[in-house]
């Protein structure tokens, strides 16, 4: 990866759309930055899930829609589709699938196990979307599509009850 592509700290910290969209940093990380990104937007939930319910999903809708530019952004910033780093779309999905879940910690570490995985692992829809979904909305789509499969499965009857 060239060095336009993978940004220094020194660089977010000049640049505040690459700055979000890197996850305050987190995206920086050099093994699994989705991971990493997804940790910490695992630490920022609380604020999230203390919210009454209508204000949480009006933060994740902007969330999301201000993702779409910043990713895009990011996108032309780097020249790069979708750079691993880039972990915006990591948070959105993971507060999606939290606001979805059940309350109480076991239903939120079983959200951020199973937001991995389909995340990683891509299952249909969520790699059909991968795959022809471009830009901004491209990158924000699939994490999405994720968050939304965990939160589904996890309002199945018997899962982690």
């Amino acid at each position: 990866m060239s060095p336009d592509t993978q940004p220094t700290l020194d660089r977010l910290l000049h640049d505040p759309v690459l700055l979000v969209a890197f996850g305050f940093g987190s995206g920086l990380a050099p093994r699994a930055p989705g991971t990493c990104g997804s940790l910490a937007a695992l630490a920022l939930s609380p604020l999230l899930l203390w919210l009454p319910a209508p204000l949480a999903w009006g933060f994740l809708a902007i969330a999301v829609i201000a993702g779409i530019f910043i990713c895009g952004s990011a996108v032309s910033r780097l020249g790069v589709a979708d750079q691993p780093g880039s972990v915006w779309d990591e948070f959105a999905g993971l507060w999606l699938a939290l606001l979805l879940a059940p309350s109480g910690w076991l239903f939120w570490a079983g959200a951020f196990v199973l937001f991995r995985i389909f995340d990683i692992v891509k299952p249909w829809p969520i790699r059909w979307l991968d795959r022809r979904c471009a830009g901004g909305f491209g990158v924000m789509i699939d994490d999405l599509a994720a968050g939304l499969a965990t939160g589904a499965v996890l309002q199945l009857p018997g899962v982690l009850r």
